[in-house]
């Protein structure tokens, strides 16, 4: 895994060096094993290396073709790669290196930019083709490798993070008020291509662009779950069985080592089962490393210890506390760049640091399957919604009792409310009924009691009355907007701050795919979610976990930790000259609720979360990152 850097002039004067110098250094943390940079005409390309495939210095970015006239940046894994350099050899490609990199820059001298459509894999890159005096990039169908892209004036960057831009000395925006609000008021993080920063913004997820050299911009979407066909396997655990046996061995290619991070819960208890038995066709030495982190509150030890027994894995407990955690979420947000949804993320940092510490410099891990394959216990009502619009209603009846029966509640009262849900997503077509809706919605959001009604002023005009009544639809949202986008962009700073690779076998476009073209049943069945992956890990993972109704996954006792030893330091927040001359809070009224948390009369976790946080990122928002800060130690520079 690696950083990029790019930047085009879109005057006469030529990109300054020190600009290119200050982006990189910004994301160091992202490649110490290597940097380069490029420089041609109105172009600067910066780039730092995590060396995985290929260590030896033939795998030196930027990288050019031997005439000179493509140039490379790219952050990420083809996976695939052994088997697209093939066919290019075929077609009378010759190679100097053994790694990815050489793969996807003689892709695009071959196929052009419909290139990307045969790769598998994870990835952001811009490239310079000067013969055609064009920036050709692109990113991966899911968004697991961020870009991020800023129009200054006189010129136009791209890179890995968005500390990078600001480190450019280029950018001269501010907060972002419309993504603050939305935040806030509705709990929305990553859903859009804006972030935090006015003027960055994201490239979205599996799309490609050009840009001219007067940087006029044509940006495509190469790939979108849309145009997916039926599935025509007739047994589709089965072929989800072969397909997902596959991904995780083509995420398991590496130069270095490669490590788990292990739950209890099926899906990485899935991906460690597989990597075992190719670890051993393929007479793999030593055992695989595994770690995990839990709580006496959310003990998971007994599942854990059914899936070591079976694999043979090292099991490495992270241990830590929740003033650990609170200590480190200024460092945390820094890497980060934008606000959180919870602490859980700083759990994922500490693992990070763990795993960095093993020597281990790739893992996988199970993110994407719970929005693939229907793992929350809230698409429940998608499913049951989508098969009553299917007009099986008496099969409806009989799921929802199956799922009752397991989970308790009652079927006539949630058999109603997917009726109700059929003829709210037929009268949300109505362009009179939402906005209808969304003036409700303005009128709730303007009565907070924690927050100003200058706030909601700052909401975006954009759809905000669910239109996602059907299954595929929800999971697409969760897919597309929210919470897979958030969760990724969690994963890869979390990762890279250590300079680890994470590797994610769920999200293989196949997969995906497959998925996709399946019917409704084989995600959500009576009181299964995941029931396509279930079955397809019949007698491949231990049955405690196959059978697991429950999920947690790396859960904290947030409520408890505010309530007592996390109390204090959020008043002292609330208390700050800062905080009370945002403008934006109802102060005493967040105290009383901080009161009421305390007394465990109300649970308002989230939003103390949330205001906390954003008032330690305003305390980052007017800083630049220095370029020598050290990997798990951020040193921050004020203004």
């Amino acid at each position: 895994m690696c950083g990029v850097a790019v930047v085009l002039s879109l005057t006469s004067v030529a990109p300054e060096s020190s600009v290119i110098d200050c982006m990189t250094s910004a994301i160091r943390h992202r490649g110490p094993d290597d940097e380069g940079t490029f420089f041609s005409g109105p172009v600067a390309m910066g780039f730092r290396r995590l060396s995985i495939l290929d260590r030896s210095p033939l795998g030196h970015q930027p990288m050019s073709t031997d005439d000179g006239e493509v140039t490379l940046v790219y952050n990420g894994e083809i996976y695939n790669y052994v088997e697209v350099r093939s066919e290019l050899k075929e077609l009378g490609h010759h190679f100097k290196s053994s790694g990815d990199t050489e793969v996807l820059l003689r892709a695009y001298c071959q196929w052009g930019v419909d290139c990307v459509k045969r790769f598998n894999g994870m990835w952001a890159f811009v490239l310079y083709d000067r013969r055609r005096g064009r920036l050709f990039g692109s990113r991966d169908r899911f968004g697991i490798k961020p870009l991020y892209r800023y129009r200054a004036p006189g010129h136009l960057l791209f890179a890995s993070e968005i500390k990078a831009i600001r480190a450019s000395g280029l950018y001269g925006g501010t907060a972002d008020w419309t993504t603050i609000a939305h935040y806030l008021l509705l709990g929305q993080l990553d859903g859009t291509s804006r972030s935090f920063y006015a003027g960055i913004e994201q490239v979205p997820p599996g799309t490609a662009f050009e840009v001219d050299l007067q940087g006029n911009l044509r940006e495509w979407q190469f790939w979108s779950l849309d145009d997916v066909s039926p599935t025509a396997a007739s047994d589709p655990a089965q072929a989800f069985a072969t397909l997902f046996e596959d991904a995780v061995r083509l995420h398991m290619r590496s130069d270095v080592p490669v490590g788990v991070h292990l739950s209890g819960g099926l899906d990485s208890t899935s991906i460690i089962c597989a990597s075992a038995r190719i670890r051993a066709n393929a007479h793999a030495v030593g055992p695989m490393a595994a770690f995990s982190y839990m709580t006496p509150e959310f003990n998971e030890s007994k599942y854990i210890a059914d899936t070591i027994e079976q694999t043979g894995a090292t099991i490495i407990a992270l241990k830590t506390s929740p003033t650990r955690l609170w200590d480190l979420l200024r460092e945390v947000l820094w890497f980060q760049d934008e606000p959180m949804h919870t602490m859980t993320p700083i759990i994922g940092y500490e693992l990070m640091r763990l795993t960095a510490r093993n020597g281990i410099k790739v893992i996988l891990n199970g993110q994407g399957a719970d929005e693939t394959m229907a793992g929350y216990g809230d698409y429940f009502n998608a499913y049951w919604c989508t098969r009553l619009q299917r007009g099986e209603v008496a099969e409806t009846w009989r799921e929802i009792g199956r799922y009752v029966t397991a989970h308790g509640g009652s079927q006539s009262k949630l058999f109603l409310r997917q009726c109700r849900r059929v003829v709210q997503s037929r009268l949300a077509r109505m362009g009179s009924y939402r906005d209808l809706a969304r003036w409700n919605r303005r009128r709730l959001l303007t009565r907070h009691p924690w927050f100003t009604p200058e706030l909601t002023r700052h909401l975006s005009q954009e759809e905000q009355v669910s239109q996602r009544s059907d299954l595929n639809s929800s999971l697409a949202h969760s897919i597309y907007h929210a919470p897979l986008p958030l969760y990724l962009r969690i994963e890869d700073r979390n990762s890279m701050a250590h300079s680890v690779e994470a590797r994610l076998p769920f999200l293989d476009y196949r997969l995906v795919s497959l998925l996709f073209g399946l019917p409704p049943e084989w995600r959500l069945r009576g009181q299964w979610t995941k029931y396509v992956l279930r079955e397809a890990m019949r007698g491949k993972i231990p049955e405690s976990i196959r059978l697991r109704t429950d999920k947690m996954g790396f859960p904290l006792p947030s409520r408890n930790w505010f309530a007592e030893v996390l109390n204090e330091p959020v008043l002292d927040i609330l208390n700050s000259r800062a905080a009370r001359e945002r403008g934006i809070y109802n102060i005493p009224a967040i105290v009383k609720d901080l009161k009421r948390h305390r007394a465990k009369t109300v649970n308002v976790t989230a939003g103390l979360f949330a205001v906390a946080q954003l008032e330690s990122w305003f305390g980052l928002e007017n800083t630049v990152p220095a370029g020598d800060h050290k990997r798990s130690e951020p040193s921050i520079v004020s203004s």
